[in-house]
């Protein structure tokens, strides 16, 4: 995608989208379905619509060849508003499974041959689809106090040869089945996530996830915002990677408007990611030996991570929520003792980093409780678009610095960290490892920071020019993108965030089948999601 080009996408009428996706899927290796975006493009209006207006409630696909790194992207649509239904491609990409939930949760448009075609994050008795142009969920759904009803069922809609359409339900759990709920409220599920877990004695047969209980609305209040004021949300989708989501944000609206950032800006943003990619895997450390029971291990993260919080809070003024990337440059130059710190920290952290691996790595016990837990194939990981280290601990190099550089990544010299077990194991070596890398990043830039506007003379209305465009970072945890359509107003049409951790949490069921229940809390630490960021 070039400066200032909207994203070329193919439509494809519903009744020839499947076959046309198992074609790309087999014959051109798209391997890696790497964001799918609900979309209600409204109803025809015959005065305004020119032959290539895309209208109805639909979809829209981006695709990626692992083998190839061609990129395609495609839409479809159904005009039916009162029962819209378009054809799934779970069965091609399992990452469709919780994607395809996700638009139906929102939308309501149903995915014929989905296996499992509930909500995902409202509530089951949700009156209506609140992502849709013309739907009002305040009017339908007052505040319950009840609890809600958890439903055991799922709906699958089949296709009959002759075009029609079968309803066929399938129990989820059965009345003989022993079910425990992980969560909620559980310190091991890293935030408000509910796993349902079918048990036989200690080994898991199959677990259920349930997310939304603190979901926001994020996406569908951007609509309603102006781009300036959009930012403010992409730092609390992620706390641990405030930096990384809100440049993925002002890159995709700077790539839309064509602007041009200096290059200080570049080298600035760029740090703040690497340091922001620290203090992630120090906080993912220190989790997960809390969560393994090793109370040392997580003082010392803690201790180290607050250096980087202060190195944050006297350039951004804040230590979790930074409001640091700003459209068109950063909100503040760097602090006059910036360098001074962070050219202090990167001997203290690299110097005592042994000291992690002496008191937890070399520990028999964390060895026994992660190595051969968890295991995820490579085929899977990218099945499941499991980016992040994730993904590379399971052999697949999905690093976005790599694939799509940005920032000033194509000039320094730093190390993909790959590994091929793909268990509990490889997941935490990885991220321990990417420290060092994101310290050697640092260390390249910091004294190189050239002279320029830390912020280009901006309108005070921004509007973006019609198109549809697309932006991605590598996050803490993996590809964080931003998937944007304009209609040359001073709103977005539609904002879409493509979340680090969905993926992540859609892996669960596979790779805890058969392991035993205490696993579940060492595999969720390893796999790292962050549930603020899948309740969007």
């Amino acid at each position: 995608m070039n400066m200032n080009m909207s994203m070329e996408i193919r439509y494809i009428e519903p009744a020839a989208l499947h076959d046309e996706m198992l074609r790309l899927r087999q014959e051109e290796q798209m391997d890696f379905l790497e964001c799918l975006t609900g979309m209600d493009w409204g109803e025809p209006d015959a005065a305004k619509d020119t032959p290539d207006t895309p209208r109805g409630l639909g979809v829209v696909y981006q695709l990626e060849s692992t083998v190839t790194g061609k990129r395609t992207a495609i839409r479809t649509a159904t005009l039916n508003r009162e029962h819209p239904e378009l054809p799934s491609v779970c069965d091609i990409w399992k990452a469709a499974d919780f994607l395809e939930r996700e638009v139906f949760d929102f939308y309501g448009v149903v995915f014929v041959g989905h296996p499992d075609i509930r909500r995902l994050y409202l509530r089951n008795d949700w009156v209506g689809h609140p992502m849709r142009k013309d739907d009002n969920p305040e009017a339908q759904n007052p505040l319950r106090m009840d609890n809600e009803e958890t439903i055991d069922t799922t709906t699958e809609l089949e296709l009959n040869p002759d075009g029609t359409v079968k309803n066929k339900e399938t129990q989820l759990f059965g009345d003989d089945e022993y079910v425990v709920n992980i969560g909620p409220q559980h310190p091991a599920t890293h935030g408000v996530m509910r796993f349902r877990v079918s048990l036989e004695g200690e080994i898991i047969k199959k677990i259920d996830a349930n997310c939304g209980y603190i979901h926001r609305g994020i996406e569908k209040m951007c609509e309603s915002l102006t781009y300036p004021q959009t930012l403010a949300l992409t730092d609390r989708l992620d706390y641990l990677g405030a930096h990384q989501n809100r440049h993925a944000l002002c890159m995709c609206i700077e790539k839309a408007m064509g602007i041009e950032v200096s290059e200080r800006v570049q080298y600035i943003r760029t740090i703040m990611d690497e340091l922001q990619r620290i203090d992630s895997h120090l906080l993912f450390y220190s989790c997960l030996a809390m969560d393994l029971g090793a109370l040392t291990a997580f003082f010392y993260g803690f201790r180290d991570r607050e250096k980087i919080l202060d190195i944050f809070e006297g350039t951004c003024g804040g230590r979790l929520i930074m409001n640091y990337n700003t459209i068109g440059g950063v909100q503040a130059d760097i602090a006059p003792d910036f360098q001074k710190k962070v050219k202090e920290f990167i001997p203290y952290l690299r110097g005592i980093l042994h000291e992690y691996h002496d008191v937890f790595t070399g520990n028999i016990i964390a060895q026994q409780r992660l190595k051969g837990v968890g295991v995820l194939s490579r085929e899977d990981a990218i099945a499941f678009g499991a980016t992040g280290g994730t993904g590379r601990a399971s052999g697949w190099a999905c690093d976005v610095r790599k694939r799509m550089p940005y920032g000033v990544y194509d000039k320094v010299d730093f190390k993909e960290i790959v590994r091929t077990e793909g268990d509990s194991w490889a997941r935490y070596l990885i991220r321990m490892d990417e420290i060092m890398e994101s310290l050697k990043i640092i260390e390249q830039l910091i004294d190189n920071i050239p002279e320029g506007a830390y912020q280009e003379k901006m309108k005070p209305i921004i509007r973006v020019p019609e198109g549809t465009y697309y932006a991605a970072v590598e996050g803490s945890r993996g590809e964080f993108g931003v998937f944007l359509e304009s209609h040359g107003d001073k709103t977005p049409y539609r904002l879409h965030f493509r979340s680090t951790g969905l993926p992540l949490v859609s892996t669960v069921d596979t790779i805890c089948r058969g392991a035993k229940i205490a696993d579940l809390i060492a595999i969720g630490g390893t796999l790292d999601y962050v549930v603020p960021d899948i309740d969007r």
